[in-house]
C-alpha cells in the first residue's frame, strides 16, 4: 500500500499543521478571489468613512486602513515565503522521484537490450548452424 503513494501525497502527509496553514493562507492570498474581496472591503471602508453621517472612524488619509495593510503585509510576507520554501522542497522531491524513476527505467531498458542482443545472437547462431547443415548436404 505504501508503494501506491506518489511523491506529492507522501510530502503532503508529512506536513505539520503550521505548514499546511501557511500553504493555505499563501494560496488564498495569491488568488483573484482574495484581491477582489480585499478591493470590495477597501471600497466599502473608504465609502463608509467619506459619506458616514454620524461617525467617521478612519478619516482621510485612512491611517487605520494603512495600519491594517501594514500589519497584513508584515504577516503575509513570511507566510508566503514559508510556502515558497516548501514549494522548493516539493520541487526537489519531485525531481528526485523523477530521477530515481529514470534511473530504474534506464536499468530496465539496458536489461531488455541485453536480452534482445542475446536472443539475436542465438538466432544468428541457429541460422549459421542451419546454413552450415545445408552446405554439407
Amino acid at each position: 500500500m505504501e508503494q501506491d503513494k506518489n511523491w506529492h501525497t507522501t510530502h503532503k502527509e508529512s506536513l505539520a499543521f503550521g505548514q499546511r496553514l501557511s500553504d493555505t493562507v499563501a494560496n488564498g492570498m495569491g488568488s483573484w478571489r482574495f484581491i477582489i474581496w480585499q478591493t470590495i472591503i477597501v471600497i466599502l471602508w473608504m465609502t463608509a468613512n467619506v459619506i458616514g453621517f454620524i461617525y467617521h472612524w478612519d478619516v482621510y488619509p485612512y491611517i487605520l486602513l494603512n495600519l491594517v495593510f501594514s500589519t497584513q503585509a508584515a504577516y503575509a510576507a513570511p507566510i508566503i515565503m514559508m510556502a515558497q520554501n516548501r514549494q522548493n522542497e516539493r520541487d526537489r522531491a519531485h525531481a528526485e522521484a523523477d530521477f530515481k524513476t529514470n534511473v530504474e527505467a534506464k536499468k530496465e531498458i539496458e536489461e531488455l537490450l541485453s536480452k534482445l542482443n542475446s536472443i539475436e545472437i542465438d538466432k544468428l547462431d541457429k541460422i549459421l548452424e542451419i546454413l552450415q547443415k545445408t552446405e554439407k548436404k
